[in-house]
């Protein structure tokens, strides 16, 4: 029997205008659907895991067309609550070359954020889970979906599962002052953190020394001193981080950062040329996931984050369909590109 992972976030609705056009130049909209936990539990039924989808969404069509489109990918979607106004949207404007992609969110008044904690069953719902997953955004939503999150979290501490989150601030959901309280709280009852630099100073109030990320260049003396204070503060057993240069649009360097309390892994770089990048850190999570619950060590799994992240890039949508074998095959070296027959 396959392992489980319960991931636990909103679903939304992804309108994003084809063939890199502009907002104002687009007359339609490729549809598809996209979230970041939602993201994480189809990658791991892509690999093979029972990944299992915990949210709400309306109780219409298109509530119905997204879990739909998780169905089609495997991820079990029998815990997902029905109710509340509407599913939320964003458009996506994919950028190019020194032309950045942009974001604009639809999303206020969305079903997830009008949850009632006690319509989850979490004791029937992480049965026989062996990882629970979660991110910053979800607390962001409401105080209702923070209170969510929070059960999960201690429901699933309780059952001895591991935990993980992603730090993922979203500026336009939450202040720094009430992220840094609320994902605080919620730090306490996480095993695995995920996040940037940058979200580890807004949401956690960990300050590197000597960097700056806006530059697109790494400084991995700067994560190193941010991993240890987080680790000092909260006991993580990992804390992970991807690396992206940004050389621009279309082109970014790609890495990632682990460390488990006494070593600091950094793992090889890949030079991605960008088809869609929306997701890859959902991807990233959910390969170093995979390879930490089935047993991979700490280098191999953060290889398997990476690697599957990478290829990510290459794929429109919000989703990763690598397979197994491409990952495999790329942390190999097999990044040639050549046809496969």
């Amino acid at each position: 029997m396959s392992k489980k992972v319960v991931t636990l976030g909103e679903i939304m609705l992804r309108l994003s205008t084809p063939d890199f056009k502009r907002f104002v130049q687009s007359d339609s909209f490729d549809v598809t659907y996209g979230g970041g936990e939602a993201n994480v539990a189809a990658a791991l039924c892509n690999y093979g895991l029972n990944g299992t989808f915990v949210s709400k969404v309306p109780n219409n069509a298109i509530g119905q067309s997204a879990i739909n489109h998780l169905r089609r990918y495997g991820v079990d979607t029998q815990f997902i609550a029905k109710g509340g106004e509407r599913l939320g949207i964003y458009f996506l404007e994919t950028g190019a070359s020194m032309r950045a992609s942009q974001v604009i969110y639809d999303r206020a008044g969305a079903s997830i954020a009008d949850v009632n904690p006690e319509d989850f069953d979490w004791d029937k719902i992480l049965d026989g889970a062996e990882w629970f997953h979660t991110t910053g955004i979800t607390p962001a939503l409401s105080d209702k979906a923070s209170v969510l999150a929070e059960s999960a979290l201690k429901a699933a501490k309780a059952k001895g599962i591991t935990t993980s989150i992603d730090l993922n601030y979203r500026k336009k959901l939450w202040t720094k002052e009430k992220a840094r309280e609320v994902m605080t709280k919620l730090c306490r009852f996480v095993d695995v953190c995920i996040g940037n630099e940058e979200d580890a100073d807004t949401t956690l109030g960990f300050k590197a020394a000597h960097t700056d990320i806006t530059k697109g260049e790494l400084n991995l003396d700067g994560y190193k001193d941010v991993f240890k204070q987080m680790k000092e503060k909260f006991g993580f057993k990992f804390i992970a981080s991807s690396l992206r240069e940004s050389h621009s649009a279309s082109d970014n360097g790609w890495s990632a950062l682990v460390y488990d309390g006494k070593d600091f892994y950094h793992t090889k770089k890949y030079n991605v040329r960008i088809v869609d990048r929306v997701g890859s850190g959902d991807s990233f999570a959910s390969g170093l996931i995979f390879g930490l619950v089935t047993g991979m060590s700490m280098p191999d799994a953060a290889e398997f984050g990476v690697a599957a992240s990478a290829i990510k890039h290459t794929i429109p949508g919000d989703l990763n369909h690598a397979t197994l074998a491409e990952v495999k095959d790329l942390m190999k070296g097999d990044a040639s590109g050549r046809v496969q027959r």
